[in-house]
């Protein structure tokens, strides 16, 4: 199939009140299972990367894997940056054929961040790529590290919604990682921008949410839904022995798993048909 446009992807959604998920990727296993899972279960994903991650696993090798497994899914999948920090990364996004990328300007006071995040669209436009911004702040950073979460304020919402972005993750007492207790999620900010923004809701830290808070919010609008801590732990969790080959298999098999309980719980199943 041909790399599909995040946009592409969360407006069906939209139309169809389910959500995409959005699964993070670090290695083979990881890129394996999440598109093994997609095609099994006739779901359209989005497979993306974040840039405090490529320490690990630098975008120019990760990257063009992604593109590939992409182009070669048996279903709509799109590829993209997650949490984009700096201009030159997203720009290399771009490049390799990344369908979407993110400018997480979250930590800049927010004419700042709308300032940065019009440069993305303006990139991005040459390539006709969907461009996500963060407002409010997701607590903890991608790669843990300590970082206060902000709810999201709807006129800040509002204005960067004007910058001509396509999706808006909003802080809403949210966070990455592993949640010490289920969160109080703040619904109402999600209450007051319905029908009000052109670009569509992103959760971000859907690790450790319940079956219920995910209904709740796809009903409430969201379409699409991070998911990461979940997927690594599966890959790095997954049996171990002295054949590497089996080792790669039994990880990807880790992560469909995983994968494929968040695409029921979208309701993205059978989307892809």
């Amino acid at each position: 199939m041909p790399l599909y446009n995040m946009r592409e992807l969360l407006h069906d959604a939209h139309k169809g009140g389910y959500a995409v998920g959005s699964f993070s990727v670090a290695n083979l296993e990881c890129v394996m299972g999440v598109i093994q899972a997609a095609e099994e279960m006739r779901a359209p994903i989005i497979m993306q990367c974040a840039e405090t991650r490529l320490r690990h696993t630098p975008l120019a090798m990760l990257g063009p894997m992604m593109v590939a497994a992409a182009r070669h899914a048996r279903v709509p999948v799109a590829v993209h940056l997650d949490h984009g920090a700096t201009i030159p990364c997203v720009q290399e996004a771009l490049a390799l054929g990344f369908t979407s990328v993110m400018l997480d300007g979250s930590t800049l006071p927010i004419a700042q961040n709308i300032a940065e995040v019009k440069r993305v669209v303006a990139l991005a436009r040459e390539s006709g790529a969907a461009v996500e911004a963060e407002v409010g702040r997701v607590g903890r950073g991608e790669d843990g590290s300590d970082c206060p979460m902000a709810a999201a304020s709807i006129d800040d919402c509002l204005a960067m919604d004007d910058a001509g972005i396509d999706a808006i993750a909003v802080g809403i007492g949210n966070a990455h990682g592993l949640y010490a207790a289920t969160p109080e999620l703040r619904y109402d900010i999600l209450e007051q921008l319905s029908g009000k923004l052109r670009s569509y809701l992103v959760l971000h830290g859907g690790t450790g949410l319940t079956d219920g808070q995910f209904v709740k919010l796809i009903g409430l609008g969201m379409r699409k839904i991070n998911i990461a801590t979940d997927i690594f732990r599966a890959a790095a969790l997954a049996p171990r022995t002295d054949d590497i080959f089996r080792n790669i298999t039994d990880g990807a098999a880790a992560v469909k798993l995983v994968t494929q309980k968040y695409i029921a719980l979208f309701g993205s199943a059978g989307k892809a048909e």
